[in-house]
């Protein structure tokens, strides 16, 4: 055997012991479906069985769908998701497979997509990260001090996350990358559907989908709406934004999963109408911090009449605007909460959630917190703060101790 056939065959075996596959960028397809699965927690069963979802359609002449799955084994994989060859397992096609692979990391994120951008390109991407959930924070507070604010992503086998900071950075990347906005983005995780998280990607991204509310650990419906999206690729991003939201409603009453589970929720933003909503808010702030003690300590108590989702500071941001308005303030100016309400409906493209659990949802969430806590140093900093001046009507908000703050361990 010569030398250098010797040294083809070495590099061969170096190549496939680490799971590397050399392969060849794909055509442009109409879509690429870009699924950073993070299961290194106690959702890796869910993970299997969504990935075998997909794989009942598999990927398509006109839709990709690529996959970075980690599980609780320490094996990390990327796939090219196919039509089943086994009902019972997942049969995908590896691409690549790393070890001890940190998916809290959002530079492994950002990694992924360039990845699948480059491999898979297409007219139009759908970027979702599915795991655990909290929205643009974390739990309240251990011993008075912030713990772990672990916004999505949470990888137990390293004990990190990926914050709501890094995941807008991530899509002002790809954005630069491939030179437009990513048309979709959304969690497939809970509590992520709030205007703070949205702002993060406000340049950068069309579509953001996602529930205000807990997700079961089913998460989303991947057989019925991939099967019903590959029926139509050529889609628009508004369009297969709103089929997902009605798929997993669905899924939930007599579809996918079943029989009805409550508390369910799912909506479709449209970020271009951001910018109205930005100047509506920063107005109505202008407004809300000339209020006098008594008058917020009123709007603090309605705080106990507004919707909201697991986390008594997660507030549906149009039920809020109905609660404050109810107060009936000479101080606040009415039109300036009528002109927030009226946007929502702009920005809001569809909302499908549970009327009996609840009848005044709107399909966004805002952060209202009745009582003082650590965010509020990190909250200042969200390009949501900044534009709209919130934060400084939530320091006046947040005006008395949580109660329960002294006894979480």
């Amino acid at each position: 055997m010569s030398r250098t056939k010797a040294a083809i065959i070495s590099i061969f075996i170096f190549i496939t012991a680490i799971g590397v596959q050399i392969q060849a960028a794909m055509p442009e397809k109409e879509w690429t479906f870009l699924v950073y699965i993070n299961g290194h927690n106690n959702l890796s069963f869910f993970s299997d069985r969504n990935i075998m979802g997909m794989e009942r359609i598999g990927s398509t002449k006109d839709l990709n769908m690529v996959v970075e799955w980690g599980s609780e084994s320490q094996v990390t994989r990327r796939l090219y998701v196919e039509k089943s060859t086994n009902a019972k397992r997942v049969t995908s096609r590896v691409l690549q497979e790393r070890m001890n692979h940190d998916m809290g990391n959002y530079k492994n994120l950002q990694e992924f997509l360039e990845w699948g951008v480059k491999n898979y390109p297409a007219r139009h991407y759908f970027v979702a990260i599915w795991n655990h959930g909290s929205g643009w924070h974390g739990p309240e507070m251990i011993n008075r001090k912030i713990v772990n604010p672990m916004d999505i992503s949470f990888d137990d086998h390293f004990g990190t996350f990926i914050s709501t900071e890094e995941v807008g950075m991530v899509m002002d990347n790809m954005k630069k990358i491939i030179g437009r906005n990513i048309d979709i983005y959304g969690s497939d995780a809970c509590l992520m559907q709030m205007i703070e998280v949205a702002g993060e990607m406000k340049d950068s991204v069309d579509y953001v989908v996602g529930s205000q509310d807990l997700e079961p650990g089913e998460g989303w419906p991947y057989y019925s709406f991939v099967s019903k999206w590959a029926q139509n690729p050529k889609m628009t991003p508004v369009e297969v934004s709103k089929l997902l939201s009605k798929e997993y409603y669905d899924a939930y009453h007599g579809g996918e999963y079943g029989s009805t589970i409550h508390g369910i929720t799912f909506s479709v933003l449209d970020i271009s109408k951001m910018d109205a909503m930005y100047k509506a808010i920063a107005r109505l702030s202008q407004n809300l911090v000339q209020l006098s003690p008594i008058e917020i300590q009123k709007i603090n108590k309605a705080l106990l009449s507004t919707t909201h989702f697991t986390y008594e500071d997660y507030a549906d941001l149009g039920d809020l605007m109905k609660q404050i308005k109810y107060l009936n303030l000479p101080t606040i100016n009415p039109k300036l909460l009528d002109n927030v309400s009226v946007l929502i409906k702009d920005l809001v493209v569809v909302s499908n959630h549970n009327e009996e659990d609840y009848p005044n949802a709107t399909g966004v969430s805002i952060w209202a917190p009745e009582y003082i806590n650590t965010h509020q140093s990190r909250y200042d900093n969200l390009l949501f703060s900044k534009a709209t001046g919130w934060n400084k009507f939530t320091r006046l908000l947040a005006i008395k101790e949580n109660p329960k703050a002294a006894v979480i361990k």
